[in-house]
């Protein structure tokens, strides 16, 4: 069966090329239905090329929420090693539950946690594109960061704008995690109207507009700003499935397709 998610980010052609290089892709969720399994989704298709790539992609993935074990566990689930990914030098994991820098007795405010994070974050990059052509951060997640950062909001803006210039530079990919509803106000705060604006593909993960369900878990909305049509011609294109996770997959299918 076609992966909806996958038509709708673009991961469905058979190129060596990895369809998310130079953009960034912006998962947004809320306390009713989390958005987790679309980063774990994306990590797997970008560890789990086609064999003439697997060699070229790295990925690095900056964890405020969860410890490597969890991540591992998750994946593996999912059929992709993370660990074995490790060992080849395929995959990167910064560890920021504890906040482990070598410096860390000087680090007077968040900013400059997140300062030394994105110093860390551009040598590994550089280190990785001498000899890797295609390399995808993660960060996990956008809102313990700010909490990282004091409350800082700017703080955090500046490091995702930092984050966006390896896209051009190194034309590297990023797939961050945000919450929505987290914040008080019934207005979207600036911060989250900036992520959008800086995204390339938005992916928002709801619960059904008619209430639960119980073969159906919630839906997505992917917004991909960068779409080609059938023509070539770029343009916009706002895709809406339903999804169900189950214990090692997900399905995605469109309102009213699943039996």
């Amino acid at each position: 069966m076609d992966n909806l998610l996958d038509r709708a980010l673009g991961l469905d052609g058979r190129g060596d090329r990895w369809p998310l290089l130079g953009k960034v892709v912006l998962v947004e969720d809320c306390v009713e239905t989390g958005g987790a399994f679309v980063v774990h989704h994306i990590i797997k298709r970008f560890l789990s090329p086609q064999p003439a790539a697997a060699s070229n992609h790295s990925l690095i993935l900056v964890a405020f929420s969860q410890p490597l074990s969890h991540y591992d566990r998750v994946l593996r689930k999912l059929g992709c090693n993370l660990v074995a990914q490790r060992d080849h030098d395929r995959f990167l994991f910064f560890d920021m539950l504890n906040l482990r820098f070598p410096d860390r007795d000087d680090v007077k405010t968040g900013s400059s946690v997140l300062v030394s994070l994105f110093e860390k974050i551009y040598n590994a990059v550089r280190a990785l594109s001498a000899e890797k052509n295609c390399i995808t951060i993660v960060i996990d997640d956008i809102a313990l960061m700010e909490v990282v950062a004091n409350g800082s909001s700017d703080s955090v803006l500046d490091f995702l704008h930092y984050c966006r210039t390896l896209t051009s530079e190194f034309d590297c990919s990023v797939v961050a995690l945000n919450h929505g509803d987290i914040y008080s106000t019934t207005e979207k705060p600036m911060l989250m109207l900036n992520l959008e604006y800086l995204s390339n593909i938005l992916v928002r993960a709801e619960p059904l507009a008619t209430g639960s369900a119980v073969d159906v878990h919630g839906q997505l909305m992917v917004f991909n700003k960068g779409e080609h049509d059938r023509q070539g011609t770029p343009g916009s294109k706002v895709h809406n499935f339903h999804f169900r996770v189950k214990e090692n997959s997900v399905d995605f299918f469109y309102p009213g397709g699943r039996g």
